[in-house]
């Protein structure tokens, strides 16, 4: 397939200007192309993905991917698929967020300058602040027709809206961007960019620019925004947005978000944010449907997802942290994979001087060895106290039935006695996790 039918196929093509000229000039040989990203976060997110994922199967195909990094545009805001104003940023956060953005960015595309086609990494402000604000307005705005910029979606949904409106900086965004394609096909022979429906308005403006003043021809191409089949946007879960920096969202949470893609989402999610091929994708689609309880697709998806986001380590920490939850051996554990697990079950504080309980002294004196290897909490708190104090059972009562029945855990391993806990049942020195049943999980971090 050429890389537009791939779009077709993928379902990532919605429209473009001049579709057969654009694919007659894919057809005869390599171009650049650029997307935009502004750094209006320290981290990319989820929604990010497509237009991302997008330049990397350009490349993948000979083409000369541009990630661009908004440090210009960024100071404004864009108005697209906005109710609302945004808050405008310091220079010191677009400064911090671009440099956090530049590294997420080198993750997805090839920079080998040892390749036919690396990638290239740009910042619009080197190019941008450097213009005064009356050599833009005539070397710019000359060009673009107030009766167009109010025309594009992102500006007269905004205007129609009278309490809140458009500022007038917000509004100069489509000049802004639009000046970037200008710049990108003088400076790197850009002719074509790339970006979400939402951006329609900001390209077209960037293609009518370079038309006048450079009299050639340049392309632009949108893909659906992602969203789920209630027409929701993907990306979002209900503790908030899922980032592609694992110190915002950990491989952990990543991997879950995806491996709990609904059925009716999956294929659709598998076509646009892998690169598996269309004979695995239709195997997949083919199982969901004669066995969708083993959501073979689902973790398909999880797994191509957290192997491209973050690495195959932390695919190899999700899956751990996932057995975990389920029953697995703590076995070979690391911290930084504990950590993800206490992040999602109860946790409460336990106070360390309550575990430091020693045996009745007849007891010390008749086996010295038991009060090194085993511990009854001073103030009485055995493993049936610590269930009851974890939230896992109402009662002491409730906790001896669960333990008697073969139904109490702690580290996974089931408990079979009622005294307290000894050192080295610390998990990190610090960490008990206790499981009633299959699934009911709480962590106590001893203090």
């Amino acid at each position: 397939m050429s890389i537009l039918e791939e779009l077709d196929w993928r379902g990532l093509y919605a429209d473009s200007t001049d579709r057969d000229a654009l694919a007659k000039r894919l057809a005869d040989g390599p171009t650049a192309l650029y997307c935009g990203f502004d750094p209006t976060a320290d981290s990319l997110h989820v929604g990010n993905l497509v237009p991302l994922f997008a330049l990397r199967r350009f490349q993948l195909a000979g083409h000369h991917p541009i990630a661009l990094a908004g440090g210009a545009t960024g100071m404004v805001g864009d108005p697209s698929g906005k109710s609302d104003e945004r808050n405008l940023q310091t220079p010191e956060q677009v400064a911090h967020n671009i440099a956090s953005v530049k590294v997420q960015l080198a993750r997805f595309l090839d920079f080998s300058p040892s390749i036919p086609n690396p990638a290239k990494l740009v910042n619009n402000a080197d190019w941008t602040a450097p213009i005064s604000f009356l050599d833009f307005l005539r070397d710019v705005g000359k060009h673009v027709t107030v009766n167009s910029m109010v025309a594009k979606d992102s500006v007269r949904s905004r205007m129609e809206d009278r309490s809140t409106g458009i500022s007038f900086t917000e509004f100069s965004y489509m000049l802004l961007q639009g000046h970037d394609f200008y710049h990108l096909r003088k400076a790197l022979n850009c002719e074509l960019q790339v970006g979400a429906t939402d951006q329609w308005g900001n390209i077209t403006v960037g293609t009518e620019l370079t038309r006048k003043k450079l009299g050639v021809t340049v392309w632009g191409l949108v893909f659906p925004l992602l969203t789920k089949s209630d027409g929701t946007k993907y990306g979002k879960t209900a503790t908030g947005t899922v980032w592609l920096d694992p110190k915002k969202t950990s491989s952990y949470r990543f991997y879950q978000f995806f491996v709990n893609a609904d059925d009716a989402d999956v294929i659709k999610l598998l076509k646009t944010l892998t690169f598996l091929p269309k004979s695995d994708i239709d195997a997949l689609e083919a199982e969901l449907k004669t066995n969708p309880g083993a959501r073979a697709a689902q973790k398909a998806l999880a797994r191509e997802m957290t192997t491209i986001v973050h690495g195959s380590d932390a695919l190899t920490a999700a899956l751990k942290a996932t057995e975990i939850l389920f029953g697995g051996s703590l076995e070979g554990v690391s911290e930084e994979i504990f950590n993800d697990v206490v992040g999602e079950v109860p946790t409460k504080d336990f106070e360390r001087a309550k575990l430091e309980g020693t045996f009745p002294q007849l007891l010390k004196d008749a086996i010295p060895f038991v009060s090194e290897n085993i511990a009854v909490a001073r103030e009485g708190f055995s493993i049936i106290d610590l269930v009851v104090h974890s939230g896992l059972a109402s009662s002491k009562g409730a906790a001896r039935k669960d333990l008697e029945a073969g139904g109490v855990y702690l580290n996974n391993q089931r408990v079979q006695h009622t005294y307290g806990v000894i050192p080295k049942d610390l998990l990190f020195g610090k960490y008990l996790l206790l499981r009633k049943g299959k699934r009911s999980y709480a962590v106590l971090n001893v203090k």
